[in-house]
């Protein structure tokens, strides 16, 4: 080999050594910034169900590892309960239309945090592993409640929170009835979308690398986490699906993949034109129809 092919060997092999170093830096910060969530950057809790004209109490729960969250509680006047879970780095403000929109057809409305959210506990987001401890410790809290009767508890989120809602009822055989909307089907089907969403970074070479930095730091395999996975354990207790064929936040794929993965009985709303948790605030009218519809026909009979 030449002189001036040996150098060149040796400045490409740099320049390959520094981009490597620089994307699995890059990737780390990024990842660890996806999975920490610091109660600084939360945003004040600025509404309550008290602007919609409703009551309501302030409620918290401790889980079994020792944290405190909190939450609101909207009555039953009907028997039943939903227990509503916001989306990623979301508070319980995100679902206070749905939560209005429950109540005021006589559900009770357990409006949920996890840890790592809102004024709750915790700094570290784990898709699902730490959750179910949190969603079990606000079931719990039902069970608390003389109104509601326990086999007429049903189960709603957005986002993230979908995905929440569908592994912790597979996991829960007395949730009566879930409804999931734009929840992603695992975080390896969705990662190329969602890491240029949150990120601004391109899904190569960055998703890969940002999905194994958030794995080692937070202890986990992205497959233990996937909604995908865990949804064919709801059947024969029913699930509804809310997917937008123009989301940018989760691949717009995530709703067919749960519904093919999902036993019956299960429904598949999907809209080609709404974006990222947009049925409620697009179609309000069949939004109360088709949900408040579902609930009521399998957690009240009608």
């Amino acid at each position: 080999m030449k002189r001036w092919q040996k150098i060149a060997a040796r400045v490409a092999g740099s320049v390959l050594v520094v981009l490597f170093v620089g994307l699995m830096v890059v990737s780390r910060s990024q990842a660890l910034d996806l999975i920490t969530h610091p109660i600084g950057e939360r945003e004040a809790i600025d509404q309550t169900p008290a602007d919609f004209g409703l009551a309501y109490e302030d409620v918290s729960v401790t889980t079994p590892d020792g944290l405190n969250l909190v939450g609101w509680y909207l009555p039953s006047k009907n028997g039943a309960a939903i227990m509503a879970q916001h989306g990623y780095k979301g508070d319980r403000r995100g679902l206070l239309d749905e939560a209005a929109m429950l109540n005021e057809n006589g559900y009770g409305v357990l409006l949920t945090t996890v840890r790592a959210h809102d004024l709750s506990d915790g700094e570290v987001i784990s898709f699902g592993l730490n959750e179910m401890q949190d969603l079990e410790a606000w079931y719990q809290f039902l069970l608390t409640r003389s109104e509601v009767d326990p086999g007429r508890i049903g189960i709603l989120g957005n986002s993230l929170g979908g995905s929440l809602v569908i592994q912790y009822a597979a996991q829960n055989g007395n949730i009566q009835a879930t409804v999931a909307h734009s929840a992603f089907s695992s975080l390896d089907d969705t990662v190329a979308t969602s890491i240029k969403y949150f990120t601004g970074l391109p899904a190569f070479p960055f998703a890969p690398a940002i999905v194994l930095w958030a794995e080692q730091e937070v202890g986990f395999d992205s497959s233990e986490v996937s909604a995908k996975a865990w949804i064919g354990g709801l059947s024969p207790r029913p699930v509804f699906l809310l997917q937008g064929g123009a989301d940018t936040a989760i691949s717009p794929e995530s709703g067919q993949l749960l519904y093919d993965a999902a036993g019956e009985p299960k429904e598949l709303w999907y809209e080609p034109e709404l974006g990222h948790v947009a049925f409620y605030t697009e179609l309000p009218e069949q939004f109360e129809d088709r949900v408040v519809g579902f609930f009521d026909r399998y957690l009240l009979g009608d």
